[in-house]
């Protein structure tokens, strides 16, 4: 009985627990059904609203092209109006002109049948009026007892001669007046000019003096035995002169630019410390390699001070190199510029090309920049220099001539050189001849050495009382060295003229490097 309770229980259970399954089952598809058609309108109403915004971004967009296209109609419209009116008014200026043009070609017309009817009333008169001529000659003839070609010459001798006094009368007042004018002008231009360009003078030396800051530097100079003021000597080539002047040491060499190499050397090896025989050598030619740029700073700093522009890099260099150079004892550079100046101020007083005067004032002694390298008179130096770089015939001439008795002058801008260039170099205190013949003298000693085979460099030091002359020691022995300072010394006593004795120093060193790695 209880397991038959217990199956109906069972079976009862079963049956409720499907009836819940099959009535949930039916909820739960009502309920999708539902979401479903919830999720459809939500669809329909989205898709709905898209499309009319497209519609209502269609009609915007439609409206706004053809406002536009409409504009742009009217701006057509109105542009094709316009050229019409414009087509309008030319056809009606036009019809006027041709109008106006066919009333003139009447009036033309018109006259011109009257300028004839003049033209032959004048043949008539004309006619006429030679006839009468002819019958007045021909009573004039008779009356002279002169034909007409005879009457003629005799007018024609006479007024010659009247006319050839009164010109000679004239031409010498007027040649009289030209000289007084030309006088006065000339005086009042070379006073214009001299004032303008007053300048102070300074005659260069050959010496340069380095400031140190106690004498203990002096010794490091010398060196053990002299070895670092021995090394400095020949590298730079100057004397270094080290004496009981207090915190200076002196520097002596004729050659400006292998002075201020070595002024600029020693002062760069006081500041490092470093002072032995290779350092030494290696701060010289560091700066010799740096004295080019500084030549172009020279250069290019005189260019813009003569306002020259335009000129080559080399003869900017060249420029540069002037300012080391001296004539007479007068800075080359600053000459080149004071007579700059003068030919600039003297060519606008006269009215003559200023460029063209500045320009060859610069060039004109150029060529003392390489006077030394070069044979040749400074002249012809600096003519051939502004023949290389392109320059005219008459700039050449202008610079040929800026001496007397070297060249003709061509122009008036030639004779404007040679006064600029004559009022500088005269001016009292500008120039001392003896300062210039003591650097010829040193430079033709230095010359003397240099022609021998063999020899690299020379040096004159201790105010030309020594000459140091470097060789190449593949080419000379030293057998052969003390001969070549016994050969340039008897061709010193040969070819010049000195006070005192000249001592003739040859150096030979060989030298061999390898590298440690």
């Amino acid at each position: 009985m209880n397991t038959i309770i217990i199956i109906i229980t069972a079976i009862i259970c079963f049956a409720l627990g499907y009836i819940l399954r099959v009535v949930y089952a039916r909820v739960s598809v009502n309920s999708a059904e539902r979401v479903s058609e919830q999720i459809l309108k939500e669809a329909q109403l989205m898709a709905d609203k898209k499309r009319k915004e497209a519609l209502l971004d269609a009609k915007i967009v439609v409206d706004k092209e053809r406002r536009e296209f409409e504009k742009e109609i009217r701006e057509k419209k109105q542009t094709v109006q316009a050229t019409e009116n414009r087509l309008n008014q030319k056809e009606n200026n036009l019809e006027k002109k041709f109008e106006a043009a066919e009333r003139r070609e009447k009036d033309f017309l018109e006259k011109e049948k009257r300028f004839a009817l003049k033209e032959q009333s004048l043949s008539t008169k004309f006619a006429e009026i030679e006839s009468i001529k002819e019958e007045q000659k021909k009573v004039l003839e008779k009356n002279s007892a002169m034909t007409r070609e005879e009457a003629k010459k005799f007018l024609i001798v006479e007024m010659e001669k009247e006319a050839k006094q009164e010109a000679a009368i004239l031409a010498q007042k007027l040649e009289q007046e030209t000289r007084e004018i030309a006088d006065k002008k000339s005086k009042e231009i070379l006073s214009i000019a001299i004032q303008r360009i007053a300048v102070d003078h300074t005659a260069d030396i050959v010496t340069s003096t380095v400031t140190i800051a106690n004498d203990e530097v002096k010794g490091r100079i010398i060196g053990r035995e002299g070895r670092n003021i021995k090394a400095f000597e020949q590298a730079a080539g100057v004397n270094l002169i080290i004496d009981d002047t207090p915190e200076a040491i002196t520097i002596s060499a004729f050659d400006g630019v292998r002075r201020q190499i070595a002024k600029i050397a020693l002062e760069k090896l006081i500041a490092d410390g470093r002072i032995h025989p290779a350092r030494i050598e290696e701060v010289v030619e560091k700066v010799r390699r740096e004295m080019d740029q500084h030549l172009k700073e020279i250069g290019e700093q005189a260019v813009i001070d003569a306002g020259i522009p335009g000129l080559t890099t080399e003869i900017v260099k060249l420029l540069g190199k002037l300012k080391f150079r001296t004539s007479y004892g007068q800075n080359q550079l600053q000459h080149t510029l004071e007579v700059t100046w003068l030919a600039g101020t003297i060519a606008g007083e006269l009215g003559l090309d200023i460029m063209f005067c500045k320009k060859a004032a610069l060039l004109h002694d150029i060529g003392k920049a390489v006077d030394h390298e070069v044979e040749g008179t400074h002249h012809q130096i600096s003519a051939d220099i502004a023949k290389k770089y392109g320059e005219s015939p008459k700039m050449i001439n202008a610079i040929l001539a800026h001496h007397e008795g070297f060249a003709v002058p061509q122009s008036a801008e030639a004779f404007v050189i040679a006064t600029a260039d004559a009022i500088s170099a005269a001016r009292p205190g500008a120039r001392r001849e003896s300062i210039e013949l003591y650097l010829k003298r040193l430079e033709k000693l230095e010359n003397v050495a240099k022609d021998f085979k063999g020899v690299s460099s020379a040096y004159a030091i201790q105010a030309g009382r020594e000459v140091r002359i470097l060789v190449e020691p593949e080419q000379i022995d030293d057998g052969q060295a003390q001969t070549l300072a016994k050969d340039i010394a008897r061709k010193v006593e040969k070819e010049l003229e000195y006070p005192g004795q000249i001592k003739i120093t040859v150096i030979r060193e060989t030298r061999a490097q390898e590298l440690a790695k």
